[in-house]
């Protein structure tokens, strides 16, 4: 049976009655007041999540977060589980089975959670069938990785034989942010149990729903394959109560973090106290440069993708547009055209291009950021405000909104707004221009456009930035090793690396001689 028409995988709870009601009218996904506790499905104990469409405002679901009871329970669960020997010895190749049917099962509910995360995110229908998607592939592209990464003989240096291998790290703790959550979830979930291990998962509070019903889906599948069911728990909850529970818990043996910046210090400093190993995917602030000699038609469109996808919301959004000064006045012009002529509504209606933003909340300090930007003497040159347009009075819209005449150094230039916001500043040379795109605290991503590749190859190795992309933007691959710089974070995920992140390296020598040791003397 296809997991989207199976009534078991969204049964009813004990939720609140007129959240259910909305959710049947609005969405058609009731979702049951559940959370996923070291396999196993009950009611939170923590704090009331209040889930909405930011496209309207509607309340889609009512439920209860985890709390730090709970949080022990599951990381106790998840050690149990990934010291079973069922589990702990497992064949990669059986492994592998577990998540090529795990990718079989989102690929049947595709659908379903394309429209999900589409209610509780606002992201266009395109997008998150698209994330959808990528999530599946990463569970079928680290079954792969894991059937054939090979451990490693290393030179003989004398009588015996060495090797390197790598053994899970048990219980790994993965927190997840609300812009792309389904595919966050699976990039870290894929590897981590792809490595042996079992994973704590702690989605963002505001869009919890997408990342509970994968974790149903998940564990389905492991209880279908006759693996302990402690290996996988989902808790929502506020990363101040949940999150702190997960990162401090001395069971977990590693975090994985996609977030803020201010966030990704204070886990930091939590696992250099543990001596744990930490990944951190954090914030940006990347620059996009377009030289004189550029394709401008195909450039504008590559800038207005990278900053306006996503409504802005994203940590490699091309936030800061660099053009060099011959082009500067024909670029801004083309780009402003672009954004104005960008539709903005709902993310089920067709042809939108930009969604709400996750909340009103959220809305507004972006708006702030604007305000801000203004008084430092920016020129509004589109957007600014939200649309006007009365359909969309109650949803937690933006306008696409393009900056020029503010200085490098102004708060718009380098702070991460997460918003539909770009600022566009001239350039003279490459000197400037490495000076300028550096400038900030950030090191996340950065795009150039230029004819002359060898142009591009001298300033891709001069900036500051994890991913560089020649010619587009915002293109990914999951055998492609992803991370940040400086404050954008440490460690890579995706690709072999992505697996071995998620492993403890083990030498062993054998002796082949039958010698005895001396003594050391002295």
């Amino acid at each position: 049976m296809h997991a989207e028409n199976d009534p078991q995988l969204f049964e009813a709870g004990a939720g609140d009655g007129r959240a259910r009601a909305e959710v049947d009218q609005f969405s058609g996904l009731p979702i049951a007041d559940e959370i996923l506790v070291g396999g196993q499905w009950c009611q939170g104990a923590g704090e009331r999540l209040f889930v909405q469409d930011p496209a309207d405002g509607t309340l889609l679901a009512a439920i209860h977060g985890a709390d730090p009871d709970q949080v022990d329970r599951a990381v106790r669960a998840g050690g149990r589980a990934a010291a079973d020997d069922r589990w702990h010895d497992l064949l990669p190749s059986d492994r592998a089975g577990l998540l090529r049917d795990i990718a079989h099962r989102i690929e049947d509910a595709a659908g379903t959670l394309a429209r999900l995360q589409t209610a509780n995110t606002g992201k266009t229908l395109t997008e998150t069938g698209a994330l959808v998607a990528s999530a599946a592939g990463t569970f079928r592209y680290f079954a792969a990785v894991v059937e054939t990464a090979e451990d490693q003989l290393t030179p003989r240096r004398g009588p015996y034989l060495t090797m390197s291998i790598h053994e899970p790290i048990g219980v790994v703790g993965a927190i997840t942010p609300w812009n792309s959550p389904i595919a966050s979830d699976a990039q870290k979930m894929a590897p981590a149990l792809a490595a042996g291990n079992a994973v704590v998962l702690k989605p963002a509070e505001w869009t919890p729903l997408v990342s509970l019903v994968l974790g149903r889906l998940v564990t389905d599948t492991i209880t279908d394959h006759g693996f302990p069911p402690g290996l996988l728990s989902v808790l929502p909850g506020s990363g101040a109560v949940v999150g702190e529970a997960v990162v401090c818990h001395p069971g977990v043996g590693k975090v994985s973090f996609t977030g803020g910046t201010e966030t990704g210090r204070r886990i930091g400093a939590v696992a250099a106290e543990k001596v744990m190993p930490v990944s951190l995917e954090l914030g940006g602030k990347s620059p996009t440069v377009v030289f004189a000699d550029a394709e401008i038609d195909q450039a504008v469109a590559g800038v207005l993708f990278g900053i306006f996808s996503s409504t802005g919301q994203s940590c490699i959004a091309g936030s800061r547009l660099f053009v060099q000064v011959e082009r500067y006045d024909e670029v801004l012009e083309a780009v402003v055209a672009g954004a104005q002529a960008l539709r903005v509504g709902p993310g089920t209606a067709p042809g939108v291009h930009v969604g709400p933003l996750v909340s009103s909340a959220h809305r507004d300090r972006v708006a702030g950021y604007v305000e801000q930007a203004r008084a430092e003497g920016g020129r509004i040159c589109c957007g600014g405000h939200p649309p006007e347009a009365e359909e969309l009075a109650g949803g937690a819209y933006y306008l696409p909104t393009v900056i020029d005449g503010l200085p490098a150094t102004a708060g718009a230039c380098q702070e991460e707004i997460f918003g539909p916001v770009l600022v566009v500043l001239p350039f003279v040379d490459e000197e400037d221009l490495v000076a300028q795109a550096n400038g900030t605290v950030y090191g996340l991503a950065a795009g150039i456009w230029t004819a002359d590749y060898r142009r591009a190859w001298w300033l891709a190795r001069r900036l500051d930035a994890g991913t560089i992309w020649i010619n587009t933007y915002k293109q990914f691959s999951i055998s492609t090793p992803f991370g940040g710089m400086r404050a954008s974070g440490l460690g890579r995920e995706k690709g072999i690396d992505g697996l071995r992140a998620y492993q403890r390296q083990k030498s062993l020598y054998w002796d082949l001689a039958g010698e005895t040791l001396p003594w050391a003397l002295g």
